[in-house]
């Protein structure tokens, strides 16, 4: 009897399935596919028997970059040494999709791996059921899992260097090679168009980022005078040039223009100069941006056909998998095939042919030179795509290669052997390797120490305002503090200062105390006077009584 277990990747985390015991794993094939659509059905050849979740996302992502490369994560040779059955009489095997993770399992765990069949059918059925066999995981949260993991995945592998990004150099020499073709049409429009005018310019000035620039400055030939000249001579670069012009603008067989064409016309050749200044400050940016991406390259073969290698390949990790013969004829694919299906000569270069090593040797020599200089080429894009330190070290030393190649043709000068030249490039490498690490580290640390003292500032400054703050808040207490004792103050100032009475209209100036006593003295009089009303009423009521009684 054979117990399978089947190991299945999730996002939510590791599941382990026992199949039902069979003499063979060949005849479970019929069963798994017959029930792989029925949840009853395959509840009955698969169960669960184990399930390790992921703890977070953190952990799922490593789990899951370690199972696409292959590698026996620790938390999977956990999950496999403390759920699979060990020891017997059952021979047991696991079952993995992938037949490069069951090879490191077999490899670092001894177990009997078995891939593909059987095990392919049973993992297209817990994928399709996989939340009705775990308990406790719905529908909604597996597929929340899946996309989360799906974008975290995503974004670890697209996640590169950004300052050696190879795609911003094909984008530029995209756009250089566009600018180039709109510079020209575009130039070509402005001479056609100003030619009506002035056609003797289009001979003198051949240039057409020149002649855009004079067409703009001189506008309307019958204005341009001797005091101009000095400002054409400037864009020219040409003394004699700019006197032609002048002498040919006098005697000239161009017609008349109106202000409104004239106005139109240096219009556009003013965007024409400004597409042609982008056109410069677009090649300088190529020109560093490859120093950062491919260094050695750049300095082999030239900054422009280093690029064109990197855009036609279509990254320089593509350009470094090529093999010098697939780099010699890149570019060259339709005179290529062409060749090969009328059995003629295949082409000796494609894109190499623009450096100028192939250039300066003889027609003889093209052929072979282009091989040695693809070979090159080849070694350089490696060395620059899988250093972590870009340096033109290597790249130097592979150009004296060409050129001392190059003077053996020509000469018969015996060039220098390519271990000692590489020797030599490894030594300097080393150093400036060494070098750039150091000065990248004292930068940092300058960074560090910059981003300590300005924390240190911020603390302080707040500790000072906390300091204020409390300052201000006892300045407060204190002076609310006065402030009542002034009123206190006040008010018995005010009771013992003299005030003023107004009687009758004279004003008299009496103590406070005084006052108080007057006016007690004067609540008291009117009471005095009830009393003595009272008494006098009583006595003459007793009078009434007696003269009455006599």
């Amino acid at each position: 009897m054979v117990l399978l277990n089947v190991l299945f990747e999730h996002a939510a985390g590791y599941a382990l399935f026992a199949i039902k015991e069979v003499e063979e794993i060949g005849m479970l094939l019929s069963q798994v596919e017959a029930s792989v659509l029925n949840v009853g059905k395959f509840n009955a050849v698969v169960r669960l028997s184990a399930f390790f979740p992921f703890k977070s996302a953190q952990g799922a992502l490593e789990n899951i970059n370690a199972v696409s490369e292959g590698v026996v994560h620790a938390d999977l040779k956990l999950f496999l040494e403390t759920n699979l059955p060990s020891g017997g009489k059952k021979k047991a095997m696991l079952g993995v999709s992938d037949a490069k993770l069951g090879a490191a399992l077999q490899e670092e765990l001894g177990l009997s791996i078995q891939t593909g069949g059987v095990v392919s059918e049973i993992v297209r059925g817990v994928r399709l059921h996989f939340h009705s066999l775990v308990k406790g995981l719905t529908a909604l949260a597996a597929s929340k899992a899946q996309l989360g993991l799906g974008h975290s995945y995503s974004r670890a592998k697209v996640k590169f260097n950004v300052n050696r990004a190879d795609n911003m150099i094909i984008q530029s020499i995209a756009l250089l090679d566009q600018l180039d073709k709109d510079i020209n049409t575009f130039s070509m429009r402005v001479r056609e168009w100003y030619g009506y005018h002035f056609p003797e310019l289009i001979k003198i000035v051949n240039d057409n980022s020149m002649y855009c620039k004079t067409a703009r400055l001189i506008g309307n030939r019958k204005e341009l005078t001797e005091e101009m000249l000095g400002a054409i001579e400037e864009i020219i670069m040409d003394s004699a040039k700019a006197q032609a012009i002048l002498d040919a603008s006098r005697s000239s067989m161009g017609m008349d223009i109106s202000p409104i064409d004239l106005i139109n016309i240096e219009s556009f050749s003013s965007r024409v100069v400004s597409l042609s200044n982008y056109r410069q400050e677009l090649q300088e940016y190529l020109r560093s941006k490859m120093g950062q991406v491919a260094p050695n390259l750049a300095a082999l073969i030239g900054e422009v056909v280093g690029a064109r290698l990197i855009s036609h390949a279509g990254s320089l990790t593509n350009l470094a998998k090529y093999p010098a013969s697939t780099v010699q004829i890149l570019g060259a694919e339709k005179a290529l095939f062409r060749a090969l299906k009328a059995k003629g000569n295949t082409p000796k270069y494609g894109l190499i042919f623009h450096s100028t090593f192939i250039g300066r040797a003889a027609a003889k020599n093209k052929g072979r030179i282009s091989r040695y200089l693809a070979n090159k080429c080849t070694i350089a894009s490696r060395i620059d795509c899988f250093s972590e330190v870009p340096t033109s070290v290597f790249g130097d030393k592979l150009r004296d290669q060409v050129e001392e190649r190059l003077s053996f043709y020509e000469t018969g000068d015996a060039p220098r052997k390519n271990l000692d030249v590489m020797k030599e490039a490894v030594a300097e490498a080393s150093d400036v390797v060494a070098e750039i690490k150091r000065k990248l580290e004292k930068k940092e640390k300058k960074k560090k120490k910059r981003e300590k003292r300005r924390l240190e500032t911020l603390s302080t400054a707040e500790g000072d305002e906390d300091v204020e703050t409390k300052k201000a808040k006892s300045n407060g207490d204190v002076e609310g503090n006065g402030d009542a004792e002034v009123t206190t103050k006040k008010k018995k100032k005010q009771d013992e200062q003299p005030e003023e009475v107004t009687s009758n209209g004279v004003v008299e100036a009496t103590p406070s105390k005084k006052k108080k006593r007057k006016s007690v003295a004067m609540e008291a009089e009117p009471e005095i006077k009830e009393e003595a009303d009272q008494t006098e009423k009583r006595k003459k009521k007793k009078r009434k009584a007696e003269q009455e009684d006599e």
